[in-house]
């Protein structure tokens, strides 16, 4: 609670700064979420892959505090996107401190913690990909910094299916496949011509679909019934986005 009050207060006081100081307070607002997560956390951090556990805070705060500037400015969407974001380093929180116990032994809320890291991990990559769009960078650009940005942020999504306190070699390989794959769709979206938004969510739902395989790949659990469901969410969501599309010159 008191790293969640903090970060939040420390958030908004951001906001207050000049604009050109806005950009290098918010990256030491994102060493200081690193900082006292380590201090939340620091009974089941150890030397070894728990510390994938600060990655997912970190990437949260500088997505939030990004993607504030592309918001309009006004003292009620400023409220509410201080309220979102502490809720949402409070929810880190917790879900961070159950896996770094996890990785030690097992616990009843590990599946309740995963699927609320699942979801932030998806916002989390949207906040991303919309920041990435936003500043309108040419091809090669877009695509190297979403094949970079993304691993990190697969990679602890798919090191919380076995928690275990070394990093294999096919949780790299995972991270590196899905990022690689994410950066080509990149490319795809450029030459499509797609809203910001849309084109952020259409890399969100690319994210869920290749987390969602590999968590399950991971699991043990991926059965064609699996495949074939994350598949129709895919050819739906691509069918969706040809519908909203604004075709011609």
């Amino acid at each position: 609670m008191i790293t969640s009050l903090f970060l939040s207060f420390g958030f908004l006081a951001v906001q207050f700064l000049p604009d050109e100081r806005k950009f290098l307070a918010l990256a030491i607002h994102g060493l200081l979420t690193i900082i006292l997560f380590v201090w939340s956390l620091f009974e089941g951090l150890g030397i070894n892959s728990t510390l994938l556990t600060l990655i997912l805070p970190f990437f949260y705060t500088l997505g939030v505090g990004f993607f504030w500037f592309l918001l309009p400015s006004s003292l009620l969407t400023q409220i509410l996107i201080v309220i979102f974001y502490g809720i949402g380093i409070y929810a880190l929180c917790l879900t961070m401190n159950i896996y770094t116990v996890s990785a030690i032994r097992t616990i009843a809320l590990i599946r309740a913690a995963r699927g609320v890291g699942f979801i932030l991990t998806l916002f989390t990559f949207f906040l991303i990909f919309n920041l990435i769009l936003s500043f309108k960078w040419p091809l090669y650009l877009n695509s190297i910094f979403v094949l970079i940005l993304s691993f990190p942020i697969f990679l602890q999504g798919f090191w919380s299916i076995p928690l275990e306190n070394f990093i294999k070699t096919d949780l790299l390989s995972l991270s590196f496949v899905a990022s690689f794959a994410l950066s080509e769709i990149a490319v795809a979206i450029f030459f499509w011509p797609v809203t910001l938004v849309v084109g952020s969510i259409f890399l969100t739902i690319a994210s869920y679909i290749l987390l969602g395989l590999g968590q399950a790949y991971l699991d043990q659990r991926l059965f064609s019934k699996t495949i074939r469901e994350y598949l129709i969410v895919g050819i739906a969501v691509f069918l969706g986005m040809l519908f909203v599309t604004r075709w011609g010159a």
